[in-house]
């Protein structure tokens, strides 16, 4: 079984090595490890991905905690394996209905395998969303939208979630989320093509560049930001010259976008690809 343990915690000298050794001194094989001190936070955080026997999963899991509990840090163990046939997932969102729907309506109709028990947005707008499907929906922002993360991290532990789907979730998650839920669990929706048209509008990045092909992204979030290598799916839809901003807008939000987050979300649900090393990899098939 390939079980992924994340560490993330206040940093301090020896933190990885009683993981290492107990990792070790069970005869798993390690086929990943990356560690990262973040000077500026005093933050150290860790990533080890490693072999075990099925029957190891729990002790392991137990260990990790009482580890966890010596160390100061908040370690989970995560398996793809666990819940292989259908995994646990998170969707988040802000304003935008079309892709979180996308995603409830897949699910629904078995073209993602897997089951949503809830809904995370930063806004209220998508309650009634969540009303329609029959999830939980867990409002996590301020009145001016700011996310509690804290908040954020405790509803994914308290539903027990796999895979975390940013559909067009429209906050940046802070590196301390993005190692807790590290090896390829966090799964975005980007409105535009990368590497070409990144930030927060690339539909008007690209008009403005004269383009007739658009584009969307489905990617890993990684804590690490880097040149991006971590592409799971990629749509595209052209338009004839002349076309208004508006109606290229129309088009990538309500067709492009839903479509390109759900064939990349059923990628990794289905086992198809995985993260390894900051690099999108397929699986072996059996």
């Amino acid at each position: 079984m390939e079980v992924v343990i994340t560490a993330l915690g206040p940093d301090n000298s020896g933190l990885a090595d009683p993981i290492i050794h107990h990792v070790t001194g069970r005869g798993a094989r390690i086929s990943e490890i990356q560690m990262y001190d973040h000077d500026e936070e005093q933050l150290f955080a860790m990533l080890c991905r490693i072999d075990v026997p099925d029957a190891e999963l729990d002790k392991l899991t137990d260990a990790m905690r009482q580890i966890g509990e010596v160390t100061g840090l908040a370690i989970r163990v995560w398996s793809s394996e666990r819940r292989a046939a259908r995994p646990r997932l998170a969707v988040c969102g802000t304003f935008l209905e079309h892709t979180p729907r996308a995603i409830l309506q897949a699910v629904r109709d078995g073209i993602i395998h897997a089951e949503v028990p809830v809904l995370i947005s930063n806004r209220k707008k998508l309650a009634p969303l969540a009303r329609e499907f029959g999830v939980d929906f867990e409002m996590i922002g301020d009145a001016q939208g700011a996310a509690d993360d804290h908040k954020m991290v405790a509803t994914l532990d308290r539903h027990d979630i796999d895979y975390v789907v940013l559909a067009r979730y429209m906050r940046i998650l802070p590196p301390s989320i993005c190692w807790q839920f590290a090896g390829g669990r966090i799964i975005n929706l980007h409105h535009g093509l990368l590497p070409g048209f990144p930030g927060f509008r690339p539909y008007h990045d690209a008009f403005n560049a004269r383009m007739l092909t658009y584009g969307a992204t489905c990617h890993f979030i990684i804590p690490e930001l880097d040149a991006g290598n971590q592409t799971i799916n990629q749509r595209t839809f052209s338009v004839a010259p002349g076309t208004r901003i508006e109606e290229v807008m129309r088009i990538g939000e309500s067709e492009n976008e839903p479509a390109c987050l759900v064939e990349g979300v059923r990628r990794v649900v289905d086992r198809e690809v995985y993260l390894h090393f900051h690099r999108v990899a397929a699986r072996s098939k059996p």
